[in-house]
């Protein structure tokens, strides 16, 4: 069951890079990546209505909507998602696309300990080991060799800066454990990792809504883009595969927790963008797998066997 799981796991993970590039491809002809972002909750909610129409007609009726008793969980994991998302968007450009990747994970897998370890969010209490502290850090390690590069010469900005920015991309790293952990309290009690799921989304749609009307107060998609061509429909298909990949989170973090659900989703995002960087998939320049990614690469593999599989 547990190979099962992991499978699962590098599924999901594996869907997000092509999410990114999807909803990236959207945003130039909404002229902004809060819309993008908008449509693709927006999909991703009305995939998860008809879904949860099918599997759990009842949870939709209007007696059980009027009966349902609402509490943080209901709100809280779309928010996190939300702010994870803006805050990636926030920090890409001060630290670059590395720091951005390894502050953020860096982020989620402190939390996810700290979640695991105390129980928080109604997750079932797993020990911090000392074992499971070295796997960590050797994650760490191998997350980092496979996202440093060279600075590039013409950046440079101050140190109080940049540090302010890698707190910042600590804390924005810290939301995806809470929405997991939340999003499987919430699917537990409800008896539906889709309905929790869709909850999630929907209250992510509208956060989204509000932001995109604050920043941009428009709403427009153009048909027409000078370097990509005509609108295809297959751009607005990115929320969903943000189903798939809310709903298996959900689904993994009540079986396996908060930190083996993000590592076994991690490595599944880390090894499709390699494979996309190799072959210059998705219309990515191709960047030739290098030793040092190699080696990160087998550090991650070390650092997950240690922390999984050595009790």
């Amino acid at each position: 069951m547990l190979i099962a799981f992991i499978i699962l796991g590098l599924i999901a993970g594996g869907v997000i890079p092509f999410q990114t590039s999807i909803n990236t491809r959207l945003s130039h002809y909404t002229q902004s990546a809060f819309y993008a972002s908008t449509i693709s909750f927006f999909v991703g909610t009305i995939c998860l209505v008809l879904i949860t129409l099918i599997l759990h007609p009842n949870y939709l009726s209007l007696h059980a909507l009027t009966a349902y008793q609402l509490d943080y969980t209901w709100f809280v994991g779309g928010i996190m998602g939300v702010l994870f998302l803006t805050g990636n968007l926030l920090l890409l450009p001060k630290v670059g696309a590395s720091l951005t990747v390894v502050t953020t994970i860096t982020g989620q897998l402190i939390m996810g300990c700290l979640i695991d370890a105390f129980g928080w969010f109604n997750v079932t209490p797993q020990p911090f080991t000392l074992i499971k502290g070295i796997g960590l850090t050797l994650l760490i390690l191998g997350i980092t060799l496979m996202n440093i590069q060279r600075r590039h010469p013409r950046i440079k900005q101050s140190t109080q800066n940049v540090v302010l920015w890698l707190i910042l991309g600590l804390i924005f790293g810290c939301a995806p454990p809470i929405q997991a952990a939340i999003n499987s309290s919430l699917g537990q009690s409800l008896n539906s990792p889709f309905f929790a799921a869709l909850i999630s989304f929907a209250v992510g749609t509208l956060t989204l809504f509000v932001i995109t009307a604050l920043v941009h107060r428009r709403y427009q998609i153009q048909h027409e883009h000078a370097q990509f061509g005509p609108l295809r429909w297959w751009y607005f298909i990115g929320g969903l595969l943000g189903v798939l990949f809310v709903t298996t989170t959900i689904i993994l973090t009540a079986q396996i927790g908060v930190t083996y659900t993000l590592i076994t989703v991690m490595l599944g995002q880390i090894i499709t963008s390699l494979l996309i960087d190799h072959f210059g998939l998705l219309g990515i320049t191709p960047r030739k797998i290098s030793k040092q990614r190699i080696l990160g690469l087998i550090i991650i593999l070390f650092a997950i066997s240690l922390i999984q599989f050595i009790h």
